[in-house]
């Protein structure tokens, strides 16, 4: 999600994997529930924010700890509503330029998806 400055929300990590490491907001699918209900509950639960969940902007898997398999899907999101705090899994959650954001701790393979998918600009690094 961007916001009017196009600057992407981010939140550090709280938990593993990738505690202490900037991410996007996101999380576990609960019983039930479909993508778009579960990205606006994480959302709001890790940054206060209300949002309208739009397209899907890619998918990519993850080798996780004792040999699971994360399918993680990313979607475009429009802001509705809500004050920006960090809570639940984030040790904290800002709107970061796309410059800046490459100088973060993130996720590992964060920056070469992202780009990847058309979402920040030039090549993987």
């Amino acid at each position: 999600m961007r916001d009017e400055a196009d600057r992407l929300l981010l939140v550090r990590r709280a938990h593993p994997p990738a505690q202490g490491r900037w991410s996007l907001p996101g999380g576990r699918v609960e019983p039930g529930e479909s993508d778009e209900q579960a990205l606006a509950r994480e959302v709001r639960e890790e940054t206060g924010l209300d949002v309208t969940v739009g397209r899907l902007v890619g998918t990519v898997e993850w080798d996780g700890p004792g040999g699971c398999r994360y399918v993680i899907r990313d979607y475009a999101c429009a802001l509705r509503a809500g004050v920006l705090q960090a809570g639940d899994d984030a040790s904290a959650v800002r709107w970061v330029a796309d410059p800046e954001l490459r100088r973060l701790p993130t996720s590992s393979g964060l920056l070469d998806t992202l780009t990847t998918w058309g979402v920040l600009p030039g090549s993987p690094s």
